[in-house]
């Protein structure tokens, strides 16, 4: 297989990263990223502006986004690579997961209200271009700026999690519709940062088996969320269902991501990249 320096998951302030599209593709040209992808949370509006970065930069890209599905009662995320950025389903599809997002967050903005935090969602309003896209991330930021909390990680860990007064769970897409909207554009599902769910063997079996039926093709096996023993726990879960691979920092801003732009490791010689699915998918 060719061995790529490629980045096919990360963010920029069209969701919830700190650097505009155009930032983010010169970050990736300047690490030394041989193909990129914009992967903004449920959105595909950024898609031009990194196009054109890229092809500015003579950086290979491939259109991406990161669709939020909820599976087994969990927030599972889907990435889609290589689909026409045009496609209206796909579109409408992303709008729907969206929609919801701003009363989910008024609601955890008076969770955080009963414990003595005011005024945070127009706080976390400061920090997204879209409201549509409100997200825990935006009211990280807000906390961090505002004192309440060191780093963005304790704000997850007190305020924004499964028990915690800022915590409000929504109903994002269904599997099957997240697969079917990326695939009829022409593209690829990936199966995102699988390490980062709370899975038992029998439900991560059950969500792989799903999105394989589903017409999903590929799984994230190095990422910056996932330690080495994933990088090899997940290349082996590829070998067992025949899934193409991916690998994505997940960078959301400098200072704030565990892992730069293009500064990953490569996964096994033998597994088949996604990429080589997609060649003429790649922007050049």
């Amino acid at each position: 297989m060719d061995i790529l320096n490629a980045d096919l998951h990360c963010h920029s302030t069209i969701s919830d990263g700190t650097l505009e599209p155009e930032a983010v593709a010169a970050r990736a040209k300047a690490n030394g990223v041989e193909l990129w992808a914009l992967t903004d949370h449920d959105e595909i509006g950024g898609q031009q502006r990194a196009m054109a970065a890229a092809h500015d930069l003579g950086l290979p890209y491939l259109t991406g986004t990161e669709i939020s599905v909820t599976f087994a009662a969990t927030t599972v995320h889907i990435v889609g690579l290589g689909f026409d950025a045009d496609d209206a389903a796909l579109a409408a599809g992303l709008a729907a997961t969206r929609g919801g997002r701003r009363e989910r967050a008024q609601q955890m903005a008076e969770g955080l209200a009963k414990v003595g935090i005011k005024g945070s969602f127009e706080g976390a309003l400061q920090y997204v271009g879209n409201p549509e896209l409100i997200s825990r991330t935006h009211f990280a930021r807000f906390l961090v700026e505002s004192g309440v909390c060191r780093d963005t990680s304790e704000v997850f860990r007190k305020y924004l999690v499964e028990g915690k007064p800022g915590y409000v769970p929504h109903r994002w897409a269904a599997l099957g519709d997240a697969v079917r909207w990326i695939s009829d554009a022409g593209g690829i599902a990936v199966i995102a940062h699988p390490g980062r769910y709370k899975f038992t063997p029998t439900e991560e079996f059950a969500l792989f088996s799903e999105f394989i039926e589903h017409g999903g093709r590929g799984v994230e096996v190095v990422t910056g969320s996932h330690s080495r023993a994933d990088f090899v726990k997940y290349a082996d879960t590829a070998r067992e269902f025949d899934l193409l691979v991916s690998r994505g920092s997940d960078f959301h801003g400098p200072g704030e991501s565990h892992t730069d732009l293009g500064t990953l490791p490569d996964f096994a010689n033998e597994l088949t990249p996604v990429w080589s699915a997609l060649e003429e998918r790649i922007l050049r």
